[in-house]
């Protein structure tokens, strides 16, 4: 089930990986009696949309994608967006920890290879979620310093550049085909990890490896179990 080629680098998402994204919680918390039960749902799987379609344009901070992807959602179910929602959920992101096991599950992988985080956060999350992973990263690599984000080719353009490798040198693990799987296969990097969270639909087509434990993933590049 390994990969056959060694890559020179393991890259990673963070946010929803490796990282414990509770962004909807969040948003839950701050907009209180505001968000309709009924409607919490739905209102939530369109934030994820817009939260995308924000970081399809012309590059912007990642705190005026959260705000802009929230207002325009409250907008489209005719609900009051108010000054400071989106900075009050940004606030809270760089408090999150990871998921059981990514801590133990990156350390061991680090062993063989160096590890990489390409991550549409800006620099000041990036550092601290980073930190929070309690895990050796050699290159931690924000949106705020592509100026691009995820799933945009030039962030993988950037990723591939500052690295010095081809495609055929890099693996590439998420929790996301949207955001990055995609994106890698149209790429042409081989070595893909799909982690599911369930939170996405399996696109099996993209020829990647799916794993539903991280403890699974020093495997699949060939290390060892302990």
């Amino acid at each position: 089930m390994e990969f056959e080629s060694k890559p020179k680098f393991v890259a990673f998402d963070m946010n929803g990986t490796l990282i414990h994204f509770r962004i909807n919680e969040v948003i839950r918390r701050v907009l209180g009696d505001r968000l309709p039960a009924e409607i919490a749902d739905e209102f939530l799987r369109t934030g994820n949309q817009y939260r995308i379609d924000e970081c399809l344009g012309a590059y912007q901070p990642f705190h005026q994608v959260v705000a802009r992807s929230l207002e325009r959602t409250m907008r489209r179910f005719g609900l009051e967006f108010r000054e400071g929602d989106g900075q009050a959920v940004y606030e809270e992101i760089p408090t999150w920890g990871p998921y059981p096991g990514v801590s133990e599950a990156l350390r061991r992988l680090a062993e063989e290879y160096p590890l990489v985080i390409v991550t549409n956060s800006d620099d000041v999350h990036a550092k601290r979620l980073a930190e929070n992973l309690q895990a050796p990263f050699e290159v931690v690599i924000s949106a705020e310093e592509m100026g691009i984000y995820k799933p945009r080719l030039g962030a993988f353009e950037y990723t591939l550049d500052k690295l010095g490798v081809t495609p055929d040198e890099i693996g590439w693990v998420s929790a996301s085909p949207k955001y990055d799987l995609r994106t890698a296969a149209n790429m042409g990097i081989k070595s893909k990890v799909y982690m599911d969270r369930g939170f996405e639909h399996d696109e099996h087509w993209l020829d990647y490896k799916r794993i539903t434990d991280i403890a699974e993933l020093p495997a699949l590049f060939g290390l060892p179990r302990p």
